[in-house]
């Protein structure tokens, strides 16, 4: 058996949106995954404000990094390569992340990889189940993305099968929620009140489901407007909202839908296993759901634990630690962010080897920067 230490140690970045997320991974081995979140500042506004998410980024960086490599017990000297998200995500968030990690790669003499933010969410659950088989069909559902993906070599090719044409899932969920009264982020609440409501009280629609429609791509705009306006209706009749009903219905009629559009592609495919990622993968409906129609159509399921699921860096050193397993040619030190970085690109490749030819440089930056 190879010594664990052979594997490749990397320090992933990951500032798409609210979340300053490092994590370190040897190989498949979660080691440290640190994440300094900014929800409580974009709460009062109802959603994540690009600005106010940039500046926690800039000051939460360093300390992250540096609670990471002491979690991990690994000194930045010992890496053998960076990770970041280039993209897609917001286009200043992101930045600060790059940026960080150029600065952090330069300094140390360490190859750079800018990866891709959807592509991490699925290489995140090697570190929970091990390597992904290949290919391996993936249902991402976040805030930003609902995104049915086929993954035939995690480093290299992944192809878009479908994706929302509107709101994405985890949008839903805020939306409905602030119309409910229920705060911000709105998937976690949504799914402790539906967990006391009927998913059955109130029939609401299933987007893009009928025989004309797109077979893999979701829409939740209509769905969203169907919820909003019977509770406009209940209250102008100055009758009591349900909530946990309302909660538990719109849940059902998102997951349904979620859940139905993955498993069908994953036959259509004849692809035997089926990865749900994403922060709307920690719903507890939607594990359980997929689980139960995923057994009957003999599919094997993976989903990572909850807080695999949500942005962070871990996943993103993950999929770093395969690009330098498999070979995979760094990135330059001109990487830039990309906010809309198409999921085909599961990282972006540098047109030459990264150079190393700076070396007093290095020795003078781990001796003020690192441990």
């Amino acid at each position: 058996m190879a010594d664990s230490r052979d594997e490749p140690l990397v320090l992933g970045i990951e500032t798409s949106c609210d979340e300053t997320g490092v994590g370190v991974v040897r190989g498949t081995t979660l080691l440290a995954d640190a994440v300094a979140s900014s929800v409580d500042e974009h709460a009062r506004f109802g959603g994540v404000v690009p600005e106010v998410a940039s500046r926690a980024h800039l000051e939460a960086m360093v300390p992250t990094i540096q609670r990471a490599l002491k979690d991990a017990g690994v000194s930045a000297k010992d890496l053998d390569g960076i990770a970041v998200t280039a993209g897609p995500g917001l286009a200043g968030a992101l930045l600060v992340g790059v940026s960080a990690a150029k600065a952090y790669a330069y300094a140390l003499g360490k190859p750079l990889y800018g990866v891709n933010h959807l592509a991490s969410h699925i290489c995140v659950d090697q570190l929970e189940h091990g390597s992904l088989p290949e290919p391996t069909m993936a249902l991402l559902v976040s805030g930003g993305h609902s995104s049915l993906l086929l993954s035939t070599d995690i480093t290299s090719d992944v192809r878009p099968l479908g994706s929302t044409i509107d709101d994405a899932a985890g949008e839903a969920f805020d939306k409905i929620a602030r119309v409910l009264n229920l705060g911000f982020p709105g998937g976690p609440v949504i799914d402790r009140y539906a967990r006391e409501g009927d998913p059955e009280a109130i029939a609401f629609p299933r987007g893009l489901t009928g025989p004309r429609d797109a077979a893999y791509d979701f829409s939740f705009s209509g769905l969203k407007t169907s919820v909003a306006r019977w509770i406009e209706a209940k209250r102008a009749a100055g009758e009591d909202v349900p909530v946990r009903d309302v909660a538990a219905s719109f849940q059902e009629a998102v997951v349904d839908v979620l859940t139905r559009k993955a498993v069908r592609a994953c036959k259509d495919e004849g692809v035997e296993h089926l990865m749900i990622g994403g922060g709307v993968a920690a719903n507890t409906r939607l594990r359980a759901l997929a689980q139960e129609r995923c057994e009957k159509a003999g599919i094997r399921l993976r989903v990572p634990r909850p807080k695999l699921c949500t942005d962070n860096g871990a996943m993103v050193a993950a999929l770093g630690a395969e690009m330098v397993a498999r070979n995979r040619a760094a990135s330059d030190l001109g990487l830039s962010a990309d906010s809309s970085l198409p999921v085909t690109e599961p990282h972006v490749p540098g047109a030459h080897a990264h150079a190393h030819d700076h070396d007093h440089v290095h020795e003078v930056s781990k001796d003020n920067l690192y441990s």
